[in-house]
């Protein structure tokens, strides 16, 4: 069954702004067709949370589009045939010298790291990012942007910016004109070099070929040497043959171009054409492409040459990674979605994208920081089910948990990810251990196999076997630490003893978790279920000193897992043992 969303005025998100944006302005531009919008993903290496929000964008108001009955089509438009820009540095099968001799071909012509199953670098690429895409409950319509050139698809469109070259020379002249101070210069260049590896697929490093012949806003690639290192030297609008010659290789040829099919149109004016020939009512920019003289704000201009209009086009601001400075393709080691899906479910990476307005940045935690995101995720799911979120709140969660089709598969017994991920890190893969310690976690309804805690348990899981540092890792101990326990003053004895008098009554989360903040309580004269605001503060410190002492006698550390968890993952007997029974 499909998800009915609240109306805009009742869920007040960015989400259904949108939309009422969209619907509104497809029905004036093309009444009784298909919502179109559209993103754009370049191939020229690993995809990563950055370019995410590219597709999420447009993606969730598609998908509120669709909640509304209305039909919709989400294009992702490959842009496979872009130039090979530079080596990524850190990808496996890649040697940086062997595949720099491919820089200035097409990326669907550069080959596949080694031992990939895919025939080219850009299909490679983006085989990764449909698996996740397929994950994340997006429907989208695929466009080769190498098929659309090479079969001649865009033939016209070509012909008629080749025809109106001076036109689109003129709207790029006001902006090559136009001179900046030194530092607005840098950060144009800076900008640039983004703007050629990001967003929706630029990667044209220049405005097209100028010379002594004038301006074209097409680029050949050498039918040598397959590099689109080439000028064009000369044209004429009624033969439509052109003369190219390649800067790289001295090859030089002549062509019509009513028959040619092997060249793009520059970045510029490739993308403002796509949107006319497409009708593309929404397609979001990076805030690298929203700058003065970016390609949008350009592609707004020229894509009244086309006889089409510019979008709704939001900017969105970067993504960032806990701990890393921000994403860029071509410098290795950035982490993509399938890197993020391997630690967390599907909902909480659509809940990243959806809870946050656009022009908002955001982090997404691959740190200890994800434990604290399932914490708020999972206080969210208990709001809106008893009624008591927030109308925006049930919005994003909505369009988190599923689609216009139906629910995304999720864990039958979401229990918390801070408990899951110490219980795989104390048990290192022993699956029998951990079912046994996830059952004794609510013995009135105790779990009756890893399954039901699945897939949430494998997130946990490749979180800590892949993201926590081995110095953090929680190793417990086989012996006693009997010199520790001789050392211990009358008071430490006491609070251990406490704590052994209650285990086989307390032997349960909860009931350990009353167990372990009541024993200083206890110790003080106080009732073990006296709230914080009946406590002195001093209270909190023997807390802390009665869990470092714990946590060295069971792990030799003076921190670990929340002791409720490490003691039931260690059991009762052996807990026994190592606190000196």
């Amino acid at each position: 069954m499909p998800i009915v969303a609240q109306s805009s005025t009742e869920t007040a998100d960015w989400v259904s702004r949108f939309a009422d944006d969209v619907i509104e302005e497809s029905e004036r531009r093309a009444p009784g067709k298909p919502v179109v919008v559209a993103s754009g993903l370049s191939p020229s290496g690993p995809i990563h949370l950055g370019n995410l929000r590219e597709v999420m964008t447009p993606h969730l108001v598609a998908d509120e589009i669709r909640r509304r009955g209305y039909k919709v089509r989400h294009l992702i438009s490959w842009d496979d045939y872009d130039r090979y820009r530079k080596v990524p540095k850190g990808i496996a099968g890649v040697d940086e010298e062997a595949w720099a001799e491919h820089i200035g071909k097409p990326l669907t012509s550069v080959p596949a790291p080694k031992g990939s199953p895919y025939p080219n670098w850009a299909e490679h690429f983006k085989a990764a990012m449909i698996a996740s895409l397929a994950e994340l409950g997006v429907e989208f319509d695929g466009i080769s942007q190498t098929a659309q050139y090479t079969s001649g698809v865009y033939r016209e469109q070509i012909l008629h910016a080749m025809k109106h070259r001076g036109d689109i020379d003129a709207v790029l002249a006001q902006y090559r004109t136009k001179k900046a101070p030194k530092k607005q210069q840098q950060k144009a260049v800076d900008e640039a070099e983004l703007e050629a590896e990001e967003g929706s697929g630029a990667a044209s490093e220049d405005d097209g070929s100028s010379g002594s012949a004038g301006y074209f806003p097409y680029k050949p690639y050498c039918g040598n040497c397959e590099k689109d290192l080439t000028t064009v030297t000369s044209y004429d609008d009624d033969t439509t043959e052109l003369t190219y010659t390649c800067t790289a290789c001295g090859f030089s040829e002549t062509v019509r171009l009513s028959e040619f099919n092997r060249g793009k149109l520059v970045w510029k004016v490739d993308w403002p054409m796509r949107w006319a020939y497409e009708g593309v009512i929404f397609e979001p920019s990076g805030v690298d492409h929203s700058s003065p003289g970016s390609s949008f704000q350009v592609g707004g201009q020229i894509v009244g040459i086309f006889g089409g209009k510019q979008p709704i086009g939001p900017m969105y601001a970067f993504v960032g990674i806990s701990g890393m400075a921000k994403m860029s393709s071509s410098r290795g080691g950035v982490p993509t979605p399938a890197d993020a899906l391997k630690i967390m479910e599907p909902q909480i990476l659509r809940w990243l994208y959806a809870r946050r307005r656009p022009n908002q940045s955001f982090k997404i935690a691959f740190d200890q920081e994800i434990q604290r995101l399932y914490d708020e995720w999972d206080k969210l799911a208990g709001k809106v089910a008893d009624g008591s979120a927030l109308p925006a709140d049930v919005a994003a969660y909505t369009r988190a948990v599923g689609t216009a089709v139906g629910e995304l598969p999720k864990t039958t017994r979401p229990l918390p990810y801070r408990t899951l991920a110490s219980v795989a890190d104390i048990t290192a893969g022993h699956e029998d251990q951990a079912l046994r310690i996830l059952s004794e976690l609510d013995p009135e309804q105790p779990l009756a196999s890893l399954a039901e805690a699945r897939p949430r348990y494998d997130k946990a899981e490749a979180w800590i076997n892949t993201h926590v540092p081995a110095d953090q890792r929680t190793i417990v101990r086989d012996e006693p630490d009997a010199e520790l326990l001789k050392s211990l003053d009358e008071a430490s004895q006491q609070s251990v003893r406490l704590l052994l008098d209650g285990l086989a009554e307390h032997w349960s989360l909860d009931g350990l978790t009353h167990l372990v903040y009541g024993v200083p309580k206890v110790q003080a004269g106080f009732p073990a279920d006296a709230t914080p605001k009946e406590l002195p503060p001093e209270i909190k410190t023997a807390q802390r000193t009665f869990f470092a002492l714990l946590y060295h006698l069971l792990v030799g550390r003076d921190t670990g897992p929340r002791l409720p968890t490490l003691l039931l993952a260690v059991g009762q007997e052996r807990v026994r043992r190592l606190l000196g029974e």
